[in-house]
């Protein structure tokens, strides 16, 4: 199977949940891919995993942790979602991304088992199941010490839950996203994201609301669990283009590259999780963490692109992403505002979103991230029009990004923001 091949066979799914269930069964559940990873002879029971789930800072903890990890001089397999601009981001192995040839071996090896699965008509599993199989497929082969895999969505009936108790599971700050699958209260969701904690299993949690940290203390006392509460960092330096410092227990004067005020904390989760895993026998030194966190990387994430004018690309796609955003604009470039760019999903609380970043706004272009889940660049500036802003439409990502830094000048700030799904298309802009 050639790679586009492959991209065409996973995208024929449904994104998360199965084609078709049995009667009775939950619209999300693991049935599907624990008969496809059976048949494929269980992969993952031959890995060791860092499980991470949360609303807000999976992705750039699972960055940082798996810097460290690789600087401690072990084989790092990463899984992520979703990808900014190549497919193949999504599967590493280190800082490398899955070959587009053996991202088709591997695609071909799963169809194949899903044609079983089709001939007993079995559920067949959806594109997010799919793509796991294959990333746990290429971990094995590549012979990965430890696996940093990311949750999708959720925890307890996400994909990645097939494993058996990872060696530490984290859990990021919790936030209302996905609501109408995850439930509508933080405890609702914490309890979600808290299935991936596994009996006799070690836990480290963000700090939360007291709301949140009973129920993770609820499900590890259940469960036989050991929960560990993180410590906050506490910033040492007022940060600046070129990063941000701070300390925790026992370690003074860390250093990380990424911006974003809110990656301090992602970093902190990040090193006690490192620290923990020393405690379990892994070969983690404190020099391995102070290296790791200082050459990790997250694109997509409060990212500079360029500067004169300073263009920014955020990730932010719920009310505390936006919320953590402003803080960091207000930080950076105070006093100033703020030029958007700004795409969001239809399914999204965008007005929460928007409360956040409203008034820091000086305008907004804005654009249809491409996927049928996004809301109109019209109705969009209709709706921040609406709100007293001034928003106007654009045809394309690219007219936005041009209008924008036209309307920013040079000692101006341009930052795109709203969904993921089309922030990797701005990036491409500045790199090519």
């Amino acid at each position: 199977m050639t790679y586009r091949e492959a991209l065409d066979f996973i995208s024929a799914q449904p994104r998360f949940a199965p084609r078709q269930l049995a009667d009775g069964e939950e619209p999300f559940n693991l049935n599907a891919i624990r008969t496809l990873l059976s048949l494929l002879g269980d992969p993952q029971k031959d890995l060791r995993f860092v499980h991470i789930a949360g609303t807000n800072g999976k992705g750039s903890t699972t960055a940082f942790l798996s810097s460290v990890l690789m600087e401690a001089g072990l084989r790092v397999g990463i899984y992520t979602s979703p990808f900014l601009e190549r497919f193949t981001e999504r599967i590493r192995m280190g800082e490398e991304e899955i070959p587009e040839a053996d991202l088709g071996r591997c695609a071909e090896t799963v169809r194949d088992a899903v044609a079983v699965m089709e001939a007993r008509e079995e559920a067949i599993p959806s594109e997010f199941e799919l793509v796991c199989a294959m990333a746990f497929l290429w971990f094995r082969e590549r012979n990965a010490d430890l696996v940093v895999l990311e949750v999708g969505l959720g925890g307890r009936l996400d994909a990645t839950n097939v494993i058996d108790c990872p060696e530490l599971a984290i859990i990021t700050a919790i936030g209302l996203d996905h609501m109408e699958t995850l439930g509508d209260t933080l405890p609702k969701i914490a309890w979600e994201k808290a299935g991936i904690i596994k009996a006799g299993g070690n836990v480290l949690a963000a700090p939360q609301s007291p709301a949140v940290d009973a129920v993770f203390q609820t499900v590890c006392w259940e469960r036989k669990a050991t929960l560990h509460k993180a410590a906050l960092p506490v910033r040492t330096a007022r940060p600046d283009l070129n990063g941000q410092s701070f300390d925790l227990p026992g370690y003074a004067g860390l250093h990380i590259a990424l911006l974003g005020t809110y990656q301090i904390e992602n970093a902190a989760l990040a090193a006690q999780g490192a620290a923990l895993l020393r405690d379990l026998g892994w070969p983690v030194t404190d020099e391995a963490i102070r290296r790791g966190l200082d050459r990790a990387a997250w694109p997509g994430r409060f990212e500079l692109l360029q500067r004169d004018p300073a263009v920014l690309i955020d990730g932010a796609h719920n009310p505390d992403g936006a919320e953590a955003l402003r803080l960091s604009l207000e930080t950076y470039f105070p006093g100033t505002k703020i030029v958007f760019v700004a795409g969001v999903l239809r399914d999204k609380d965008y007005g929460g979103m928007f409360d956040a970043v409203l008034p820091l706004a000086d305008r907004f272009y804005t654009i249809a991230p491409p996927t049928p889940r996004a809301l109109s660049a019209q109705a969009l500036a209709d709706y921040l029009q609406g709100r007293g802003a001034e928003a106007v439409p654009c045809a394309s990502i690219r007219e936005a990004v041009k209008q924008a830094t036209a309307r920013a000048g040079k000692d101006g700030v341009v930052c795109a923001f709203g969904s993921l799904y089309y922030i990797g298309q701005v990036r491409a802009l500045f790199r090519y």
